[in-house]
């Protein structure tokens, strides 16, 4: 896998990526990261990619030439996607996440100020992609999250590929509770059922907690679970 990012400031998506799990899995080949600047392509002899709005308003605009120029350069993989970063785009979900995760390549833009000039999108072409219902600064900490969410579905991330199988969201649920030592801890014990080595007793438990915590916590998700397993 290899994620391209078109940044301003590679410097962010390039030191997390040196960090932690990502930097071993990085490290062992699991994925590529290149981050590219579109500064690096502007025509503009004081190195600007921003200009004032048509029309007028607050704030600056992406231009279409150094972004479109470095989108370009990218060597494109032939199953690839190309993704922008955008309050306006899709809400990120696991279906997604797992989707992404089939690509060779995924290619996202990062915008800044204002956001991008339209024509950019009219000539790229991406899938618009969101985090959430608020503006961030720039599109770096949504690129990360997406390049965090994806890199641990494919095998070589994590040290077991179950871990993911595993998390919240996976199974269309919250994740079940988790313990370690000791046994007991100011008074709360870890449940007998962890501790008695059935593993079909384990399974069932950890599922019911689960489906009790989601619909405490995420009614909205309990009641898509059960419509999807025919309740």
């Amino acid at each position: 896998m290899r994620f391209d990012v078109l940044t301003l400031f590679p410097e962010v998506i390039e030191h997390y990526c040196d960090i932690s799990i990502m930097k071993r899995a990085k490290k062992n080949g699991v994925f590529e990261i290149n981050a590219v600047n579109p500064r690096d392509f502007t025509l503009d002899k004081h190195k600007k990619v921003d200009d004032t709005p048509y029309g007028g308003g607050a704030g600056m605009v992406l231009a279409p030439q150094p972004y479109i120029d470095a989108y370009e350069s990218i060597d494109k993989k032939e199953n690839s996607i190309t993704v922008m970063l955008s309050p306006q785009g899709e809400p990120l979900n696991e279906k997604i996440v797992c989707d992404f995760a089939k690509y060779e390549q995924v290619i996202m833009l990062c915008g800044h100020y204002e956001g991008f000039d339209e024509r950019i999108r009219d000539i790229i072409k991406p899938k618009e992609i969101s985090i959430g219902d608020f503006v961030l600064t720039g599109g770096e900490l949504p690129a990360l999250c997406l390049i965090d969410a994806v890199s641990r579905k494919i095998e070589g991330t994590l040290g077991k590929i179950e871990s993911a199988h595993d998390d919240s969201f996976s199974n269309g649920l919250l994740e079940y509770p988790q313990y370690t030592k000791p046994r007991q801890y100011r008074g709360l014990n870890v449940p007998e059922v962890l501790l008695n080595g059935n593993h079909k007793e384990i399974a069932q438990f950890r599922l019911n907690q689960q489906i009790e915590r989601t619909k405490k916590r995420r009614p909205d998700l309990y009641k898509k679970y059960l419509a999807n397993n025919g309740n």
